[in-house]
């Protein structure tokens, strides 16, 4: 089962080209469920013996993990890196155990305002006390809302990237490439971060640079967001992915299609970008209780 599990994590690594956290979650998933069909069958549970694996089997495997405490959400999660380590398992063919997971309500994203943005921005700038550390939150944050970049992507740019023009590459999961655009705003604040930074730029170097010259780490982003939305008094959902969701649905609603933004995303599948649709239309059906005299 061990050399089963390490061929697995080669598959996600190397073909699926999947991320660390990615590869670390599937292939614990993986683990567990081999850990659990090895006691519940009193045997090990190699590839021979998956082939046999039941869909009772896996609904106790299931029930035990919802003894751990796991919501319906985080269930269905499970069982989808179930079902994916089981086709990679299996023979090509073979069948699956056909097991309905929880009912989970997919719920929308939530777009911040642009005056929150900058507003989001400008506090997480002001509240430091080196300049070019403020510098640098202004840019990362005004790139997250004006190219629509997850925060790891962010964080992950060289430079590679400069000098700045009108677009930029970035790599993205499963070490997918694409075109960005970039704002005039955003290139000058990108610019004005560069000629504070006291470490030298280089096409192999990070782009922003946490306080001792490392790579910016995201998890200091989300507290200069966090910080920044306490002190303005804004929904605690808006975190630096909700300005990601904001550059979605803000272009949607100016007349973007669809395809385009998927591309703009990064989205594997068209399914995912269509979440924004539901996203505007709620703003549309909101702005008409507003404003309507019959509403």
């Amino acid at each position: 089962m061990a050399s089963l599990l390490a061929e697995y994590c080669a598959f996600l690594t190397h073909n699926r080209r999947m991320s660390a956290h990615s590869v670390r979650a599937y292939t614990a998933t993986a683990k567990r469920l081999s850990e659990f069909l090895a006691q519940h069958w009193g045997g090990s549970a190699d590839r021979a013996a998956l082939a046999h694996i039941s869909a009772a089997d896996l609904r106790s495997f299931l029930a035990d993990r919802r003894s751990d405490g796991l919501t319906n959400r985080s269930t269905a999660r499970e069982l989808s890196a179930v079902r994916h380590f089981l086709r990679f398992a299996l023979a090509e063919g073979a069948s699956l155990p056909v097991l309905k997971g929880p009912r989970v309500q997919r719920s929308l994203p939530r777009p911040a305002s642009p005056d929150d943005v900058i507003a989001l921005a400008d506090d997480a700038a002001r509240t430091v006390s080196d300049s070019w550390i403020g510098a640098r939150n202004w840019a990362i944050l005004l790139l997250l809302y004006g190219s629509g970049l997850r925060v790891s992507e962010a964080t992950g740019l060289t430079g590679d990237i400069l000098p700045l023009g009108t677009t930029f590459r970035v790599t993205g999961k499963r070490n997918k490439t694409r075109v960005v655009p970039l704002l005039e705003e955003v290139k000058s604040a990108i610019e004005d971060y560069i000629s504070l930074c006291p470490y030298p730029m280089s096409a192999h170097e990070p782009l922003f640079r946490g306080a001792r010259g490392g790579a910016l780490s995201p998890a200091l982003v989300r507290r200069a967001v966090q910080g920044a939305r306490s002190r303005l008094g804004l929904s605690d959902r808006t975190t630096p992915h909700a300005l990601r969701h904001s550059f979605a649905t803000h272009l949607l609603a100016g007349g973007a299609d669809l395809r385009s933004l998927q591309e703009l995303l990064g989205h594997a599948s068209l399914s995912s970008t269509q979440v924004y649709t539901a996203v505007d239309t709620a703003m549309l059906l909101d702005e008409y209780m507003n404003a309507h005299p019959r509403a």
